[in-house]
């Protein structure tokens, strides 16, 4: 009886490694790049504001002095004359209470209006939206003074409210279109089908829901109230200006006094920086929200 062995392997037969691939190296020069393109835009950024708080420490002499730049000492004088003498407490109060006002009667119309039109798909609606959206506010300064002048309003707080609404009243609802357009109308159709009216819905679903979004409309509405100029220049009184108006009182026909002007600058910088730190997050999440919708 014969039997079969199985072929032993040569021991001596080196063994076949596969090759290693080859690693890329990484690339150096992108990194380098992208670092000074963004040191680049900060220091584009961020110069103009370190140059507008140091010159608002600064006397007028100092500031036109080449070696003061960084080295000088400085003063509070500037910031006395805003506070004490130019009576700024007062526009801080016009510019916080116009804002407010126009920010909040915008969001108390603009929110109903976006959901409806989100909802009902009103596209003609939502063409006029944009068109106001379109249309530079400072093409109707004419027609608006020519009929608040004859109403014997120009001068007073509710000409000024009523015309920062006609700005942010449209960029209210663009926004909330698009962020209502994202929020899902299964949620809706459930809480009716459990016994809620159409507007219970609203009020308790999707309201809600729509926080973040009526937070970035409100705070883009109060930004641009904030540093409104042309409207408070044409339609505002001596007791009604607001702060980008009452900075022109540094600027007179002879001379500019560039101290208190940088001054009152960063008290109009200064709110509106803190602001935006503080709600960059409802800001981002706000704007994005539609973006993520299909």
């Amino acid at each position: 009886m014969s039997t079969t062995t199985a072929p032993v392997a040569d021991a001596a037969a080196p063994a076949v490694t596969p090759a290693a691939p080859r690693r890329r190296r990484p690339r150096r020069a992108y990194p380098t790049f992208r670092f000074i393109a963004l040191a680049v835009v900060v220091l584009t950024f961020i110069a103009p504001l370190v140059w507008m708080v140091l010159a608002s420490l600064k006397t007028n002499v100092a500031i036109y002095d080449p070696e003061s730049a960084f080295v000088f000492t400085p003063t509070l004088a500037n910031y006395e004359t805003v506070f004490g003498q130019a009576n700024y407490l007062q526009f801080i109060f016009n510019s916080f209470w116009i804002g407010f006002a126009s920010t909040a009667l915008s969001i108390l119309l603009g929110v109903p209006a976006a959901y409806s039109m989100s909802r009902f798909v009103m596209k003609k609606s939502a063409s006029v939206v944009l068109l106001a959206r379109i249309i530079p506010g400072v093409s109707l300064l004419v027609p608006w003074y020519f009929i608040f002048s004859n109403l014997r309003m120009v001068g007073g707080y509710e000409v000024l409210i009523l015309s920062h609404m006609f700005v942010a009243l449209p960029l209210i609802v663009f926004i909330m279109m698009s962020f209502f357009d994202s929020l899902p109308l299964e949620l809706e159709e459930q809480a009716q089908v459990d016994g809620l009216t159409p507007i219970g819905a609203f009020l308790r679903i999707t309201l809600p829901l729509s926080v973040p979004g009526v937070a970035t409309a409100g705070i883009l509405s109060f930004i641009f109230s904030w540093n409104n100029f042309m409207f408070a220049l044409v339609l505002s009184g001596a007791r009604t200006k607001t702060l980008p108006v009452a900075i022109f009182d540094f600027v007179a026909y002879a001379s500019i006094d560039w101290g208190g002007l940088m001054a009152a600058a960063v008290v109009i910088t200064v709110p509106i920086m803190v602001i935006a730190l503080f709600t960059q997050k409802y800001i981002v999440s706000g704007l994005t929200a539609g973006a993520t919708k299909g």
